[in-house]
């Protein structure tokens, strides 16, 4: 069948070869381009090292029970050649930084330098001059005393030390496995690079794997005391009542920091407010329980806000007890008051403004002073009434009463 390689072509145009004919003809051109030439990027000892994600083998998924494809952790030192491959079914920032200290801890140091792809877990935005660095994974490298050097959109062969590594892989002792769990592909793939990888003579030094490690070791910066402490971490609005949440729980920020945004980084012990535009520490807070508040002395204002001026102005417009409760609820919470105040005052869309002020009113007399006590006054007051049934098992019909009360009165005038 002819080939058209267009549809607007009249047919005294049309291309009478086959497709086949046309690839042939392509790959003739594409040869006879001039290849580039690649230097030899050459390291000094404990210098630098390459990270990269490969396709792992099959291996079988506890939770589903079908075999599953791995992915394939990879790091290089760029003198020896010393690879360390880690298998993980998934992959996260968290994951990403665990798989690279493992790795360290394998190759008992840290080199100076890190190159890596773009991949999301390692850079948020790239640049080649200004690359934005995932914030965990920048830290988790700072910690380790390394810095990250994303390679060049689309340049693959910065990194082709890794690159290597990963195929070597896949072709050599991975290829058409599968494994029943993790662990057991985890260690055939240590028992294979033990063996064979690092008693093998590279095909560029021309030495031994395992004897330039050695001598590459020595150069390795020193692992430190402690492991990385990993956390969260996102953007915040600070609220009306200078507090930022973090899961259910609020922390202060400086003063001046009201409607605008800030970082937030949070673990299980600390929560740590920061600088958007420079990264500078603002604030750093003790975890709490859902709900409470953690303002320091210093981020209290010295006089009402404005803004909490006019929301006790309104709680005094919609009704009288409300307003004396809020502003009660004001003088003995502070600030984090503001946010029930509001809650209290949202109450009125669906108990009505009758109900709140006198679920208010309850709670000045019993000097209740909390927003939990009136949302449980207004639930259980308006809580449905319990409906009688005209027809129940236990009521009788009305005709049986009938014949009894005409059976008994036959007997009393016999």
């Amino acid at each position: 069948m002819p080939c058209r390689f267009g549809r607007n072509w009249s047919t005294n145009m049309a291309f009478a070869g086959s497709y086949e004919s046309v690839k042939r003809f392509a790959r003739k051109q594409r040869g006879t381009a001039t290849p580039e030439a690649r230097a030899v990027i050459v390291t000094a000892p404990g210098e630098e090292a390459q990270v990269d994600y490969g396709t792992g083998p099959l291996v079988r998924d506890p939770q589903t029970g079908k075999y599953r494809r791995t992915r394939l952790f990879v790091l290089t030192l760029g003198f020896s050649r010393k690879c360390v491959r880690l298998l993980s079914f998934q992959s996260s920032t968290r994951i990403w930084g665990e798989l690279h200290e493992t790795a360290f801890r394998r190759i008992g140091g840290t080199p100076k330098v890190i190159v890596l792809d773009n991949l999301r877990e390692g850079v948020l935005s790239p640049d080649l001059y200004d690359p934005a660095i995932n914030p965990l994974y920048r830290d988790l490298l700072a910690h380790y005393g390394s810095v990250a050097m994303p390679c060049r959109i689309r340049d693959p062969d910065r990194k082709g030390k890794v690159e290597s590594g990963v195929g070597y892989a896949q072709k050599t002792p991975l290829k058409g496995q599968r494994f029943e769990n993790l662990a057991e592909a985890q260690a055939y793939l240590d028992r294979w690079e033990e063996r064979w990888a690092d008693t093998r003579i590279h095909g560029t030094t021309k030495r031994q794997v395992v004897a330039m490690f050695a001598e590459e070791k020595p150069a390795l910066q020193p692992l430190p005391v402690e492991p990385f402490r990993y956390y969260q971490y996102g953007e915040r609005a600070v609220h009306l009542d200078g507090c930022v949440e973090v899961e259910a729980a609020y922390y202060s920020a400086p003063p001046g920091w009201i409607g605008r945004r800030v970082r937030v980084q949070w673990d299980g012990l600390h929560v740590r407010l920061l600088d958007p535009k420079t990264g500078q520490l603002l604030r750093e807070h003790l975890r709490l329980q859902r709900g409470r508040h953690r303002i320091k002395d210093e981020d209290r204002p010295k006089r009402t806000p404005l803004g909490t001026v006019q929301l006790l102005a309104r709680a005094a417009r919609t009704g009288e007890n409300i307003g004396t409760f809020c502003m009660a609820l004001h003088a003995r919470q502070g600030e984090p008051a503001v946010r029930r105040i509001q809650g209290i005052l949202s109450f009125h869309k669906k108990y009505g403004v009758a109900r709140v002020d006198e679920a208010c009113a309850a709670a000045l007399e019993l000097e209740a002073y909390d927003y939990r006590f009136v949302r449980r006054y207004l639930e259980r007051r308006c809580e449905p009434p319990v409906s009688l049934r005209q027809v129940d098992p236990l009521i009788r019909q009305l005709t049986l009463y009938r014949d009894l009360i005409e059976e008994r009165t036959k007997e009393t005038n016999e």
